[in-house]
């Protein structure tokens, strides 16, 4: 994990911005009770990633990732398209209540961009039907040179993605957040489709932070820098993630991202551990080794 990374994470300013005015007035739409689902993954499975995690003798990495994890950040399926076969094979593999979020492929986001993509995308979202009830919100991520000047493109390919499958939106190009009249703009365009607006958290790319919701669900990208003040900045997300749960935020994704993914199932347990405290639920603490 290459994005957002710097050499000296101790000289960063990482206190998270103050809540967006718009997300007070959407989660003012719903009544704070319960959530309706939390989702605490990596995004990655396999043992060369998450060196030190699976007990000696683990024969599939995925069978034994979803006995410990209720998620996974699946961003496999941005490098290449998956037939329908592997989708099937991998939720046959997953246990119990388990769901995938699956990235959209590259061909559709940096290649082409949006453009002319619409057969492609029926043909992606087929592929991962297979997923059935472990199918969960799947995410676009556009390249950093996708500037607010292709924002036109934004809307048809929001339009045609199917309204059954739960979609979100990472943009990374920092004008996006930084012109008022884009972000406005921008954001009109995700509330019309019921698209959630990614946040991410990394170490160099401290604009991300938008703290802007566009429905009642927070996807957190969090990007840790193998310093010790990756935990403290979870418990900073853990405070504002009670403020929004009060407001009536019910849906929470939040996928645990490393320089060195080894340290991610560490974290991971870190922050389920203090989530379960804080909001009285039972999401199973991974193991680690």
């Amino acid at each position: 994990m290459k994005f957002g990374k710097v050499e000296h994470p101790e000289d960063v300013d990482f206190s998270l911005p103050a809540t967006h005015a718009q997300t007070k007035k959407i989660l003012s739409e719903y009544k704070p009770e319960e959530f309706k689902d939390v989702r605490i993954g990596c995004a990655k499975w396999n043992r060369t990633d998450l060196k030190n995690f699976y007990p000696r003798g683990t024969k599939d990495e995925l069978s034994y990732y979803s006995t410990q994890f209720n998620s996974i950040e699946l961003n496999a399926s941005f490098y290449r398209i998956f037939p329908e076969a592997q989708f099937q094979k991998w939720e046959e593999k997953a246990e119990g209540d388990f769901k995938f979020f699956p990235k959209v492929p590259r061909l559709v986001s940096h290649l082409k961009r949006l453009n002319d993509c619409e057969t492609l995308v029926d043909d992606v979202v087929t592929n991962m039907l297979p997923l059935k009830e472990k199918l969960g919100m799947v995410f676009l991520q556009m390249p950093d040179n996708f500037q607010p000047k292709y924002i036109d493109r934004l809307e048809p390919f929001f339009n045609h993605w199917p309204k059954e499958i739960p979609l979100a939106a990472e943009l990374r190009h920092t004008d996006w957040y930084n012109d008022a009249a884009v972000a406005n703009k921008l954001n009109d365009i995700l509330i019309k489709y019921n698209i959630a607006s990614i946040i991410t958290d990394s170490a160099g790319r401290r604009d991300l932070l938008h703290m802007r919701l566009t429905s009642d669900t927070a996807f957190i990208r969090y990007n840790g820098s193998n310093h010790e003040s990756d935990y403290s900045r979870l418990d900073d997300w853990l405070e504002k993630i009670e403020e929004w749960y009060k407001l009536g935020l019910k849906n929470l994704y939040f996928f645990v991202h490393q320089n060195l993914e080894e340290a991610s199932p560490l974290l991971s347990a870190y922050f389920i551990k203090n989530f379960n405290e804080k909001f009285k639920t039972d999401i199973q603490i991974p193991k680690t080794l």
